[in-house]
């Protein structure tokens, strides 16, 4: 296994532990929505920045998914779904980590960041051949 393989594989691995922390805090402290909220869209970033590697085009240090996508659509096609998708999980990133009124997910909301980083786990571990 080369070299750029194995860090992408570390940036997979990185990315289960954040939406498996999201999965578990779910079901054990269900009402812990910012947490949860933050791991999605960490993990979610993980996995984008894992295909960015894998097709080697350089990205500069951002949480911003829309960023991301656009980086990777210019060696893939990216379905607008993704790009829709990302916006739900980008004000999950920075802002959600720290205390105010602004950032308050629902219920729905957490499971569908759930939902759509498991979407782009499977985008990314597809595309890499991976489990």
């Amino acid at each position: 296994m080369n070299e750029q393989f194995e860090d992408i594989l570390e940036w997979i691995e990185k990315a289960d532990h954040d939406l498996a922390s999201a999965k578990i805090i779910y079901l054990h402290l269900p009402d812990h929505f910012d947490t949860i909220a933050f791991h999605c869209q960490q993990a979610s970033e993980k996995y984008l920045k894992a295909l960015l590697i894998y097709y080697k085009i350089g990205f500069s240090r951002s949480h911003d998914l829309i960023y991301l996508l656009e980086l990777l659509s210019v060696k893939i096609e990216i379905d607008e779904s993704k790009f829709r998708k990302a916006v739900l999980l980008n004000g999950f990133g920075v802002q959600i980590r720290y205390p105010n009124k602004i950032v308050k997910p629902t219920k729905e909301e957490i499971e569908s960041a759930i939902e759509i980083s498991q979407e782009f786990r499977s985008f990314a571990t597809n595309i890499l051949e991976i489990k």
